[in-house]
This record gives structure tokens, C-alpha cells and sequence, in this order.
């Protein structure tokens, strides 16, 4: 078992997919490799990563479905 993506995209979105998940008590793990504070010439924006465990998919699906629907 191990961490699968739910979702890749802007740091806005996927913190409020993160909100919606965990208050139903599923934790989630975001990576942002976003090296502009860091390196400020570099304007290479990369995407913001969420993952959730494996076992916690089913659970999880129809609050990802929903919300990918409205975006």
C-alpha cells in the first residue's frame, strides 16, 4: 500500500481539495516543488501535487469526483 495522486494543478485548488478530504477525516500529503521562493529568477511554476493512501480511495472518490465536476 502506498500514496496515489488525486490530483495535480494549482496550489489553490489543490489546497481546497485538501481542506474537503481531510474534514472527513482522510489525511492527504501535498507536494509542491516550487522552487520560485528559493531561485526567484526561475519562473518555472510546476504543479502542486495531492496524494491520498491507496486504502483511502473509495472513501475519498466521491468527494474528488464532485469536486473536479466543478472546477
Amino acid at each position: 500500500m502506498g500514496l496515489i495522486k488525486i490530483f495535480s494543478g494549482t496550489e489553490i485548488l489543490a489546497l481546497s481539495l485538501q481542506e474537503k478530504i481531510e474534514s472527513t477525516g482522510i489525511n492527504t500529503v501535498i507536494r509542491n516543488n516550487n522552487q520560485a521562493n528559493v531561485l526567484p529568477s526561475i519562473q518555472n511554476v510546476k504543479a502542486v501535487e495531492l496524494f491520498i493512501q491507496e486504502t483511502d480511495f473509495p472513501k475519498a472518490n466521491p468527494i474528488i469526483e464532485e469536486f473536479r465536476l466543478s472546477i
